[in-house]
């Protein structure tokens, strides 16, 4: 193979790449669109920044107040689970779905968005 074989094929691998990243970006905005939609929040309030995380909180029924912890290292790890097991809880899942949604987002919110779990105001706590 010469030079120019192998940059073209090197080109070629990273816009089948770069086409892979877009298709996970755009499933992901139908994705956290359709739980923000399910939950009566503006699904459009997924896209802009720090107002998703606000919104997040009053999905899962943490006072918005929470978002200036996510500025706090370590600390946004913890509340961060917390507020996934949390929105598992409104949604009438299990804790165990609460971590899925920590460490396989993409999944498991969409098993929220496109599966039958309603969304629940007040939450069951078991």
């Amino acid at each position: 193979m010469n030079e120019t074989t192998t940059q073209a094929a090197a080109g070629g691998m990273g816009m089948f790449g770069m086409l892979i990243n877009i298709a996970i970006i755009v499933f992901s905005i139908i994705i956290m669109w359709k739980v923000y939609a399910k939950a009566g929040q503006p699904g459009w309030g997924c896209i802009i920044p720090f107002y998703n995380i606000y919104l997040m909180m009053k999905i899962a029924g943490r006072p918005g107040w929470w978002l200036l912890l996510f500025f706090i290292p370590i600390v946004n790890l913890v509340i961060s689970i917390i507020v996934m097991i949390d929105i598992a809880k409104r949604f009438g899942k299990g804790t165990g779905f609460g971590i899925g949604l920590v460490f396989l987002n993409l999944i498991f919110f969409a098993i929220l968005a496109f599966g039958d779990a309603e969304y629940q105001p007040a939450a069951i706590e078991a």
